[in-house]
């Protein structure tokens, strides 16, 4: 049922072409869905144009289009009913008629970023592709603030740098329509409130306290941590960066993976050779490898740390924090060696960005890991953290899988054991405090994540 403004303008027009009125009126009920014509935006007449029309409503789509036009010009809509025959839509048209929808859909979204309505990703929040009411909302909200500063000439399309400055703005200012909160916490909470109760009972009962306690940002904790991890990139970027060898050789001193067992409790594998305490050793400043001056660092490598040699990290450590570097893009390898990318450079030059890219990486998915992998450490990480067991049993009574996929756990949990040990955030088989801190800042950015359509290629 069209609202009335829209029912008026609709009957002014079925009196002088009735045909033109009936195309018109299918294609209000799309963009506004009964709303009136003043919640149209022209982010919202772009994407039924350029996206919905051609791929969802059947018929003469340039029709369609010339009848919407008409019926926002109607209603005093000048620049909404100009998109409507604009010789860009045409063109868009006539892509997803003569070349397909994929080549539709690439030219939709270079026309969409030229008008400059979008609300570019920012740094406190990366659109979803999949919103929920909150976050249409603030999507919806900030782009129609886009398009009034354009409209009004204090923002230009191509600015990409002040576009992202208003979306920063209007996320984060106190707004109050929303009785004083923003639209950032708003999509925060109920992103956290999606996470918390999306995925069964025991899962809800696990991680219902987490919502309030990862509410707010998770701060660093004060003081270097991460050492074999600084040490890497610091090396990584020295001449000849850090030797690579095909296999570690023979010898009394070579141990295969602490985790190859799988984790036996809470703890995983015994922790005995990494370092004491969250700072790690004290001299990690150093150029020389943890086994003396000038000795070559492989990665991956199984080395255990030479006995008497306290703070030191055993060949797992460094190949664990080798590899988690190069899933950051810290690390890229060259030839024989890992050398520090101009990334790596930069998470070294702050402390607060390598401790973020650190704690993203607890749950970020590595190579032939699947949900089930990813959700193992998350449990793991929520028990951890209140001082709970870890075990496999543990983990699967919360997330259920059949008997025949527990190999899957073993493998993500001994994995993350492992990745923690590298970090330097556990000591005595419990997480330090800057590894509580780890796990709280881990889950709070799985949680917050956009949520993306899945992609069954």
């Amino acid at each position: 049922m069209p609202a009335p403004d829209v029912a008026a303008l609709l009957a002014d027009l079925e009196r002088s072409d009735p045909d033109c009125a009936e195309d018109a009126r299918g294609a209000i009920e799309w963009l506004s869905g009964g709303e009136p014509l003043e919640t149209i935006t022209e982010l919202a007449v772009c994407e039924f144009l350029w996206y919905t029309l051609p791929t969802k409503v059947s018929g003469d789509r340039p029709a369609t289009a010339r009848a919407l036009g008409r019926l926002l010009r109607l209603g005093g809509l000048e620049r909404y009913a100009a998109l409507c025959s604009s010789s860009v839509t045409a063109q868009i048209l006539r892509t997803y008629a003569r070349a397909g929808e994929d080549a539709g859909i690439a030219a939709y979204q270079a026309a969409l970023d030229a008008r400059g309505v979008l609300p570019p990703d920012v740094p406190e929040l990366r659109w979803s592709s999949i919103m929920g009411p909150e976050e249409l909302g603030a999507h919806g909200a900030c782009s129609a603030a886009l398009e009034l500063a354009i409209v009004s000439g204090e923002l230009a399309p191509g600015s990409t740098r002040d576009r992202k400055a208003l979306t920063r703005r209007w996320l984060t200012t106190p707004r109050a329509d929303l009785g004083g909160d923003n639209w950032l916490h708003r999509v925060q909470g109920e992103r956290l409130n999606r996470w918390v109760l999306g995925r069964g009972a025991a899962w809800r009962e696990l991680a219902q306290p987490f919502e309030v306690r990862l509410h707010a940002p998770i701060p660093a904790p004060a003081g270097e941590h991460l050492a074999a991890l600084r040490w890497l990139l610091r090396r990584g970027g020295e001449p000849g960066g850090v030797p690579l060898v095909p296999d570690p050789p023979d010898s009394e001193d070579v141990k295969g993976p602490a985790d190859t067992k799988g984790p036996t409790d809470s703890a995983g594998p015994a922790d005995t050779k990494g370092p004491t305490d969250s700072a790690g050793p004290a001299d990690t400043k150093g150029p020389e490898g943890p086994e003396g001056p000038g000795a070559p660092v492989v990665v991956p490598a199984v080395l255990a740390a030479p006995s008497g040699t306290p703070g030191r990290w055993g060949g797992d450590e460094l190949a664990a924090a080798g590899e988690a570097a190069q899933r950051m893009g810290a690390l890229d390898r060259d030839g024989r060696a890992l050398v520090t990318t101009a990334a790596g450079r930069r998470l070294l030059g702050d402390a607060e960005l390598l401790w973020e890219a650190a704690t993203t990486a607890l749950l970020s998915p590595v190579s032939h890991e699947h949900d089930l992998g990813v959700s193992a450490r998350e449990v793991a990480l929520m028990l951890l953290a209140d001082g709970l067991p870890a075990d496999r049993e543990s983990v699967a009574s919360v997330i259920g899988c059949e008997e025949e996929r527990r190999s899957e756990i073993d493998a993500s949990l001994a994995g993350l054991t492992r990745l923690l040990d590298a970090f330097g955030l556990r000591a005595g088989g419990e997480l330090t405090s800057a590894g509580r801190a780890a796990a709280l800042a881990a889950l709070r950015g799985h949680a917050l994540r956009p949520r993306r359509y899945v992609s069954m290629g």
